[in-house]
């Protein structure tokens, strides 16, 4: 013992090092005695996976990349099952679904993988055994995110729910996997991020946002989230209850041309085209044409389309190019059976979205904060000078024929909801001063005009007239707001062969949307947004 200390001690003087005590000399002694421990384990577990890849996979055949599909044969012997209906199928025996690898997490002899079918996900598993091999699960555990697969499971149900899953009493017990098509190792944002609950009074919860540009960047990605699955299938319910809805009152839907020769209602806020030696411009709106239509005897039409805004507003609500739902009604003498109509229109728009799609304002509900809609039937009905009145009442200095500034409208928003309890009302009779050039004028006040405004949440959602129907009363009013006539020439040569009174509105689509669920921003609710900054994707 004494002759080891000097040969210790001999050694560390040789080397320039401090002598090492007899407990040092224990702790390094245990030191190494762990790291060669742990290099064994290393070896072992290394030689056992190299015994694993090496020997013969039971499950070969079973799972791999599929090659690409070029409809070379139709595997009808397939049967797909969508994941919202895998209950169903619980205890009756294989099925075949296809999604995307949401997560995937493989250790040791298994591998827990979740399946994502646009908004509906089901965990899965593999475990080795007599069908399934280690190399098969090395093999799913390695699928990147987002890739599609398919799989042949058995559907069966679970003591426990699973949480993190839409469908929380099954899972799937795979038998084969497929990758069809593979995604990126490396993505640009992660799904989990881009679905994560955005709560800014929860101090608690994680920091983690993905921001407005990456996220439209990578809209692709993006639209695959739950939240977003849902916005775009209730704005196609939008649009198919609005088209129920009025081709049930009678209406026609019609299509109308998108180049025009004139600006539609005058302004400058136009996109100019080349058109072969001439130019044209992008439609703002359908109304001419609407009008037109209605000139020839189709009394009630609709049309669903885009419009176009040239003007240079980045905020909240404005896009340059948005789907306009509009409308034009012919009416006997008053163009409140117009308004009351379209008012009744969309309390019916919001019932339905409340009683058809619960689960699509629910799944909004995950992510955003959405407050319950409320409306009143009928709708509630207020002039423009009452609306004014009630500013001022607030402290708002507003003119009589001013328009409302968006400060201003979502003040009156506010007011209008604690005094009535509703989130939507229109506006009616605004002054003339502020509105197009074939708004009819009101007969008992000239200030005014036979128009009106409606409004979501205090933002304004539909702006709609009674249109002059006489030409030459058009005519004048046309030269009042400095429009070449000659542009506009076919238009007011329809209404020389007689024409009904009429009156409509054109009610942007995306705000409906974004204003039903109480969202803060229109490109949460436009897939493909086009604004002052942003042409692309």
């Amino acid at each position: 013992m004494v002759e080891e200390k000097e040969n210790v001690a001999s050694a560390n003087a040789a080397s320039g090092q401090e002598p090492v005590s007899k407990k040092g000399a224990k702790k390094q002694a245990k030191a190494a005695k762990k790291a060669e421990q742990k290099a064994e384990n290393a070896a072992a577990i290394a030689a056992d996976e190299a015994a694993g890849d090496n020997a013969a996979d039971h499950a070969a055949g079973r799972y791999g990349l599929s090659e690409m599909i070029q409809s070379k044969d139709k595997r009808s012997e397939r049967e797909f099952v969508l994941v919202p209906d895998l209950s169903q199928h619980v205890g009756k025996g294989l099925v075949w679904v296809r999604g995307r690898v949401h997560t995937s997490r493989a250790k040791g002899k298994q591998c827990f993988l979740i399946l994502r079918q646009q908004s509906s996900s089901v965990q899965c598993i593999l475990a080795v055994g007599d069908i399934i091999s280690k190399q098969m699960v090395k093999f799913a555990g390695n699928i990147p995110k987002e890739s599609i697969i398919d799989i042949q499971a058995k559907p069966v149900s679970v003591a426990n729910k699973i949480e993190s899953c839409t469908e929380q009493l099954v899972e799937l017990c795979v038998e084969q996997i497929f990758v069809i098509s593979q995604a990126k190792a490396q993505l640009p944002l992660q799904i989990e991020d881009a679905s994560r609950p955005e709560n800014p009074d929860d101090a608690e919860g994680l920091n983690i946002r993905v921001n407005q540009d990456t996220r439209l960047d990578n809209r692709v990605l993006d639209l695959r989230t739950p939240a977003n699955q849902a916005i775009f299938r209730l704005e196609a319910g939008v649009c198919r209850l609005f088209r129920d809805i009025l081709t049930d009152q009678g209406f026609t839907e019609i299509h109308t041309p998108k180049i025009i020769s004139a600006a539609s209602e005058g302004g400058a806020n136009v996109f100019t085209v080349s058109y072969f030696k001439d130019s044209a411009y992008l439609a703002q709106s359908p109304q001419l044409y609407k009008q037109m239509a209605i000139a020839a005897d189709f009394d009630k039409v609709f049309t669903v389309g885009a419009v176009f805004r040239a003007e240079d507003s980045n905020t909240h609500r404005h896009l340059t190019e948005f789907v306009g739902l509009d409308l034009e009604m012919a009416f006997k003498y008053h163009y409140h059976e117009v308004l009351h109509t379209i008012g009744n229109t969309f309390t019916a728009i919001f019932k339905g979205l409340r009683d058809k799609y619960s689960r699509e304002i629910e799944a909004v509900g995950q992510q955003y904060k959405v407050d319950a809609f409320k409306f009143l039937e009928p709708p509630l009905i207020l002039q423009f000078a009452e609306g004014v009145a009630m500013l001022r009442e607030a402290g708002v200095e507003t003119g009589d024929e001013e328009d409302l500034s968006t400060p201003n409208e979502k003040l009156l928003g506010r007011l209008v909801k604690a005094k009535y309890d509703t989130d939507f009302y229109i506006l009616d009779k605004f002054p003339l001063a502020i509105r197009p050039f074939y708004t009819m004028p009101d007969p008992n006040n000239p200030v005014y005009s036979n128009s009106y405004d409606m409004f979501m949440r205090g933002e304004e959602i539909l702006s709609g007239a009674q249109r002059i129907h006489d030409p030459e009363y058009l005519m004048e009013r046309a030269k009042h707001h400095g429009i070449d006539t000659s542009k506009i020439a076919a238009y007011i040569e329809s209404f020389r062969y007689g024409c009904p009174p009429h009156a409509g509105g054109g009610i942007g689509m995306e705000r409906v949307v974004m204003l039903y669920l109480g969202l803060d921003n229109i490109r949460k609710t436009s897939m493909f947004p086009r604004d002052p900054k942003r042409l692309t994707p």
